[in-house]
């Protein structure tokens, strides 16, 4: 059945000309939505399915100016198979850890994974939504480290713009996975939206201190780092807290 409606996807996404994979990218999402179907069933596949309509979708927001100003996204902002997996590998792990018993009981039960995995890609949002707006509207933006001035686009920047931007979009996959199950009242979504939060920033520090400096850290290194925090930050507030 995963396979079968991912193949339909992809086949109906290829020849309508998508835009927001590339080649190799698309056969890596296919690859990547037949493991979460696989794993944790339709829910778990289409907050997936979300963040990824969602994030092409905001990348698009004054692409022409964005360009022009050359802090637009590559490839006409098209994923390829590092973005994929940059963005969404935490939630793959969060998605196979839920078949496992040992490590879902050891990470603290299956509705424990099922918010981390909504933060991680709720993180992810949020990071694309706060980025891309911020290059599009921020009017003031500051380095995050030492809150200094500097220009739309700069890694590690903040503007306020995109970070109420990177709120809406955790709150966009929070709402979405409380209408699936997968996020239980307030107090989850409260969850999601910290994690989200805190992740996000903490991209912004990295993209500010060490992105560009240390060759391994490359820009998807660092979003599989983000997804990672938030993921981890959330399984940690829900146990601290007891919210599951």
């Amino acid at each position: 059945e995963a396979l079968a409606l991912n193949t339909g996807l992809a086949a109906a996404g290829t020849a309508a000309g998508q835009k927001s994979l590339t080649k190799a990218g698309l056969l890596h999402a296919w690859a990547l939505g037949a493991l979460l179907w696989a794993t944790a069933g339709w829910k778990c596949w289409s907050i997936c399915v979300l963040y990824l309509v969602a994030g092409s979708a905001v990348t698009k927001v004054r692409k022409a100016e964005k360009e022009a100003l050359g802090i637009a996204e590559g490839r006409g902002g098209r994923r390829g198979p590092e973005n994929v997996w940059g963005s969404a590998a935490t939630a793959a792990l969060c998605a196979i850890a839920l078949v496992v018993p040992a490590a879902a009981s050891q990470l603290g039960g299956e509705a424990v994974l099922k918010l981390a995995y909504v933060a991680s890609l709720a993180t992810k949002l949020s990071d694309t939504f706060a980025s891309e707006i911020g290059k599009a509207f921020g009017k003031r933006c500051f380095l995050i480290t030492t809150l200094k001035p500097v220009p739309r686009g700069t890694e590690g920047a903040v503007s306020l713009e995109g970070t109420l931007a990177g709120v809406v979009g955790s709150l966009i996959i929070g709402l979405y996975g409380a209408s699936v199950g997968w996020v239980a009242g307030a107090p989850a979504m409260a969850n999601v939206a910290v994690s989200a939060f805190v992740a996000t920033n903490f991209e912004s520090f990295l993209g500010a201190v060490v992105q560009g400096k240390i060759k391994i850290l490359t820009n998807e290194v660092i979003n599989f780092i983000n997804t990672l925090v938030g993921a981890l930050c959330s399984i940690g507030l829900a146990r601290a807290f007891a919210l599951i």
